[in-house]
This record gives structure tokens, sequence and C-alpha cells, in this order.
């Protein structure tokens, strides 16, 4: 049974925006993953399968050992999500820059 899962859950979980770090610049098995890990190796196969599920992850087969690398047309579309709102706060954030301004030279 394939659950789709929700993505923003799973990049809230500490663990797994580690692993997305970690995988960033290469592909890693998940021996190698879970190496940097004070926890059992089942622990990070659960947080890779929920990577993968949610795309952020991809397998690539490669012999008998399996690689995972980011998916980086899944993480531009969260960027792509997440700009608008990035946009908001920067406005927000700098029209009350210029009013702390215009405040601290009325002093």
């Amino acid at each position: 049974m394939n659950l789709r899962r929700d993505v923003f859950q799973a990049i809230a979980d500490p663990t797994r925006r580690a692993i997305l770090l970690l995988v960033a610049s290469h592909a890693m098995t998940a021996g190698a993953i879970a190496a940097n890990f004070d926890t059992a190796r089942p622990t990070v196969s659960k947080h890779l399968q929920i990577l993968t599920e949610c795309e952020l992850l991809e397998q690539e087969q490669q012999g008998r050992e399996i690689y995972y690398h980011l998916n980086p047309n899944k993480m531009k579309e969260i960027a792509d999500f997440l700009e608008p709102f990035r946009n908001l706060w920067d406005d927000r954030f700098n029209k009350l820059e210029s009013i702390m301004k215009k405040y601290k030279t009325k002093k």
C-alpha cells in the first residue's frame, strides 16, 4: 500500500532535513547515510522511505547497492510554492525597516 505523504510533514523532521543536506552534494547509500546518525539503521531506512515516497529523494540501483540522491525537480517545486510567501515577508520586513529608520532619525 503506497500512502501519499505530505512533503511538508516530511521536511518538518530534523533528521530528514539532515538527510537531505547529506545527499544534496552527492548520492549516498543507506549505510553511508545511517553512519552519520546515532540511531538504528531501520530508523534511518524509515526516514529514507518517507523522503522517497514524497519524491524528495530518488533511488538508483548500482549493482547490489541502492544510492539515494536529491530530486532537484521536487525541491524546485517546493521552492516555487514558497516564493510568494518569501516575497510577502520580505516586503513586510522592508516596510518595518523603513519605519524603524524613520523612528530612529526622529530621536
